[in-house]
């Protein structure tokens, strides 16, 4: 046993409970949500560390048929996962919603005041320890988007970001897979 254990530390993501939930990243908020740009390339970072990593993706469209399928970018990332259609606006009350027995949960996604925080506020009642990376979350102004974050931190989420996220589920250097994240982040 190391000083620091064998468990990862509180507050930490830890590869082998951590699932990766990316919420309605669609093509109709293109125009509409702030940063958006952003937001979709920090998702697809989040999607290739985590495929990369082994972890279960749990994707969410918010009602694809008006507001149109997940942008290419992240799509293509995603290869085979399949995405979740929904009507209500927390992904954990969707169809199918399953983090396959992790009791981590990383988030990303759009909006951060409806969907994402809802999403979250659920995870957390659930007992699911919850990660939100706050340069792949985004509203349409934001105030909403600092509301959405503040709310949730203050229910207990832990606010990180994508390239800190990626190097806690990594825990160390010198390995393929480290490289292969290091090259999705610089």
């Amino acid at each position: 046993m190391t000083a620091v254990g064998r468990r990862a530390p509180l507050r930490t993501l830890d590869r082998a409970r951590t699932a990766l939930v990316v919420i309605d990243v669609q093509e109709a908020f293109a125009k509409a949500v702030e940063r958006f740009e952003q937001v979709a390339a920090q998702t697809e970072i989040l999607v290739r560390g985590a495929r990369t990593l082994g972890l279960p993706v749990v994707v969410t469209e918010q009602y694809p048929r008006g507001l149109g399928d997940t942008i290419p970018q992240v799509r293509d990332a995603l290869g085979e996962v399949e995405r979740l259609p929904k009507t209500v606006f927390s992904a954990a009350r969707a169809d199918g919603f399953d983090l396959a027995g992790r009791d981590q949960a990383l988030v990303c996604g759009i909006e951060t005041h409806v969907c994402v925080n809802q999403t979250v506020h659920d995870l957390l009642a659930g007992g699911v320890e919850v990660h939100v990376a706050i340069d792949a979350v985004s509203s349409r102004t934001a105030a909403n988007r600092e509301l959405g974050l503040r709310k949730m931190e203050e229910s207990g989420a832990i606010l990180t970001s994508v390239e800190t996220a990626l190097f806690e589920l990594l825990g160390a250097a010198g390995t393929d897979e480290f490289k292969t994240i290091q090259k999705l982040v610089m």
